[in-house]
């Protein structure tokens, strides 16, 4: 009986580091969403579309977004004519909003994917439930679990 009683408690102390293993780091995450993002992003076809780079970003959002990253703002030629500032950018941005939404759905990682696609689409974490943003969010959730499935 000792020994079985041993057996459990080992079993159960190892208990939250194996669920812990199993769960994919933060920066894991983000960086499968900046990816899904990208990959996603609608292409317009047009060179002067009013969206700035593979990220395709609003100039007014990149404002917002650059002074909160970099502390200063970016112009959106910069932005557009260089990769590591836009990549930085989106980077940092999609960490706070994953970040937000892993905590509100208690780690559900498909559903805070989802609804973080929806807020980078609309602004809004709800409501992209039909129509050209419903099939943007499931465009976005594919690229994100993609890499899952391969490895």
């Amino acid at each position: 009986m000792k020994f079985l009683l041993s057996g459990v408690i080992v079993t159960l102390g190892l208990l939250p580091m194996t669920v812990q293993a199993q769960q994919p780091s933060l920066n894991t995450q983000v960086a499968a969403m900046v990816e899904a993002l990208r990959m996603a992003a609608p292409k317009t076809g047009k060179v002067n579309d009013g969206y700035y780079s593979e990220w395709q970003v609003k100039p007014e959002t990149l404002k917002s977004w650059s002074k909160f990253c970099l502390k200063k703002e970016v112009s959106p030629a910069e932005f557009e004519n260089n990769p590591q500032i836009a990549r930085q950018v989106v980077n940092c941005v999609v960490q706070r909003e994953l970040k937000g939404q892993l905590e509100a759905t208690n780690n559900n990682e498909t559903q805070a994917v989802s609804r973080t696609a929806c807020w980078w689409m609309t602004g809004k974490y709800e409501g992209c439930n039909s129509g050209f943003t419903a099939d943007y969010v499931k465009k976005v959730l594919g690229y994100y679990q993609k890499p899952k499935i391969s490895t």
